[in-house]
């Protein structure tokens, strides 16, 4: 049987389960005599310590955080409440690629209802278009996000005379330079292991991968943005002027530590990576917004992120939306959120009164956060789909094989057996597929 999905019809799915479980629609607040308890699945560090300051606040709704193994066990663990019909809690952390799983599965509530006028508005076109699915429903409030940022060694490029890179024909012409002065040194390395870290590339240069129309899906990997972004790191990959290497690799980190990693294009979370991998190169790197491929109109993409979601089996939705609001936009939420769990909010104006000071591994760079407010700002909208894990397993898969072949033709060719995998998948799963 094949399975057709409509965004919009979402929201009465969510009312149809909970009237099923004996509930009269998904706002109720229960028992008004007692205090509310929510639960709350997440999986950020000290979470816990932010709704501390809630409990303390609002004794009539009581939040209790269980702590998950992580995003994708967290997902899974869901996923399985809800085809149950049970055991699922009222609020879930989840990550921005994970929403349209959720939502295909019926496991998010369309909250949009029961926020104020002025939610939207907190938070960059971008990002809430992962929230929303492109559609007028809204499946969960925003919480942190990873806009992409070029880091670089400053002393090097001061020692090499060279300008940073606004465009990507300077950031080419840049590694170059500095492989040519130093065959063992690099500006940079494509990474065949991180699925986000490309996907994030692509959405700079305008990608997005999936699109929805009516019940049916579309799978848009293998278009001109991403094949543009693919070509573009083959031919440096053949020309040898950028490493090859993954991330997160003892070899990678110890080029960081070193000074043979002379740059790295990552997200707004890099300097806590940098200060644990290379503690002794601190003072010595600078951020800069991501190189354009069209200067005119910068842009950029986003590594990382998550959201705080309602699910369908609630029966406190209005309570767990109210909490779900305060936690992502409340100032004193949103500094504690900065101060315990480390993360980058959405909300971009809690943002700018919470980090007030650069972090200390870029302390030679008290402007760090105006930087980073400002390329937050310029994220490009991206759909993702149901079937992420799917196409993020495929980017591995194949790129590995771009990468031990090192040539753009074969980098090319990587998108367009992502794009089959990932459509053929679709089909397989039930889903219809423009």
């Amino acid at each position: 049987m094949r399975t057709s999905f409509r965004v919009g019809a979402v929201a009465m799915a969510a009312v149809a389960v909970l009237l099923m479980s004996g509930c009269s629609s998904p706002a109720t607040g229960g028992d008004t005599s007692a205090p509310v308890s929510l639960s709350y699945w997440a999986w950020a560090p000290n979470l816990d310590k932010v709704v501390d300051i809630w409990n303390k606040a609002h004794p009539e709704i009581q939040v209790t955080v269980q702590k998950q193994d992580g995003g994708d066990p967290a997902i899974t663990k869901l996923l399985t409440a809800i085809k149950a019909g049970s055991g699922a809690p009222d609020l879930i952390q989840a990550e921005y690629q994970k929403i349209p799983t959720l939502v295909a599965a019926d496991a998010l509530a369309d909250i949009s209802g029961t926020i104020g006028s002025d939610v939207k508005g907190a938070f960059a076109d971008g990002i809430w278009n992962s929230v929303t699915l492109g559609s007028d429903a809204l499946y969960a409030i925003p919480q942190d996000t990873g806009p992409m940022m070029f880091y670089y060694r400053a002393d090097v490029f001061e020692k090499l005379g060279i300008a940073v890179p606004t465009t990507w024909d300077e950031y080419a012409a840049a590694a170059r330079t500095i492989h040519a002065a130093n065959p063992d040194d690099y500006l940079g390395t494509f990474s065949s292991g991180d699925a986000g870290w490309f996907t994030g590339m692509a959405q700079q240069a305008g990608a997005s991968w999936w699109g929805i129309d009516g019940d049916a899906w579309s799978v848009d990997i293998d278009k001109t943005p991403t094949q543009k972004v693919a070509a573009y790191w083959g031919g440096l990959v053949e020309e040898g002027v950028i490493d090859n290497k993954p991330m997160y690799t003892p070899a990678w980190n110890a080029g960081l530590n070193t000074g043979t990693q002379v740059g790295w294009l990552s997200a707004v979370w890099a300097p806590g990576v940098l200060a644990g991998n290379a503690a002794d190169t601190a003072g010595l790197w600078k951020a800069a917004p991501m190189p354009q491929w069209d200067a005119s109109t910068p842009a950029t993409g986003n590594w990382g992120g998550s959201s705080t979601g309602v699910t369908t089996q609630s029966t406190h939705s209005k309570e767990a939306v109210e909490f779900a609001t305060w936690l992502n936009t409340d100032p004193a939420a949103v500094a504690a959120l900065v101060s315990t769990a480390n993360i980058y909010p959405a909300d971009a104006a809690a943002a700018k009164s919470a980090l007030t000071a650069a972090p200390a591994f870029f302390s030679n760079q008290p402007d760090f956060y105006t930087v980073a407010a400002d390329v937050a700002k310029t994220a490009s909208p991206f759909n993702y789909g149901p079937n992420v894990n799917v196409a993020y397993s495929a980017y591995n898969d194949e790129f590995a094989k771009a990468a031990d072949a090192k040539t753009k033709i074969a980098f090319v060719a990587a998108v367009t057996n992502m794009q089959k995998i990932t459509t053929d998948d679709l089909v397989k799963s039930g889903f219809t597929v423009k």
